[in-house]
């Protein structure tokens, strides 16, 4: 694909992005939207897991691809960032799992996701899966993505993709999403306000090891 032509699609899709956008906005104005859900999906280390193994825990997850130039590592970074204010905080411990979810399955293998997340927090969590897997996880959670049509094998390509990462609760419970605009310490100030109303409603937390 010329890069005149991939400007003009990705244009096409930032546009029917935007207004999905609107939509989901909308819906969030009328009420806490519907987001997450079951799963099952292949870890960075190549074990099969599902939504459950993480209840008990706060998770921020991500949606990209590790072919990203840029937008990709600067949340991943600010996810780290939040994970550590979080989980070296004495008063809280160590209960927050930032996670990673592939939309490129077709060149993010665990063993790339593995490569990629080591330039990230220690314990973020890579995850992908077949296309059919990724789509129903991505839809769960509201996210669009979409690659270029007709691309061939060894062709490099972006994805384009929704922005946002989401703070799940211990429930497994969506809570609140952040988009690009936001600072990790303004992340980690809602974050903190999060887990105490959790904690307030008497909502229980699984300390992790480490």
């Amino acid at each position: 694909m010329t890069g005149s032509a991939l400007y003009l699609y990705f244009k096409h899709e930032k546009a029917k992005l935007i207004e999905k956008r609107k939509e989901e906005l909308e819906n969030k104005s009328a009420g806490k939207p519907q987001v997450g859900g079951p799963f099952e999906l292949i870890d960075h280390n190549g074990r099969v897991v599902t939504d459950k193994n993480f209840l008990g825990q706060f998770l921020l997850v991500y949606f990209g691809f590790t072919h990203c130039p840029d937008i990709c590592p600067e949340e991943l970074d600010k996810m780290s960032e939040v994970t550590e204010n979080i989980n070296s905080d004495t008063k809280l411990g160590k209960i927050m799992t930032p996670i990673f979810i592939s939309c490129d399955p077709h060149r993010d293998t665990y063993e790339v996701v593995r490569e990629y997340l080591k330039d990230f927090h220690k314990d973020m969590v890579g995850l992908t899966g077949t296309y059919e897997q990724i789509a129903i996880v991505a839809k769960s959670y509201r996210v669009y993505f979409s690659r270029p049509p007709k691309v061939n094998p060894g062709d490099e390509y972006l994805v384009d993709h929704s922005i946002f990462f989401y703070l799940m609760d211990p429930n497994g419970q969506f809570v609140d999403a952040y988009g690009k605009s936001t600072t990790a310490d303004s992340v980690t100030d809602s974050v903190k306000g999060h887990i105490k109303n959790f904690i307030d409603k008497g909502g229980v937390i699984k300390k992790l090891d480490g």
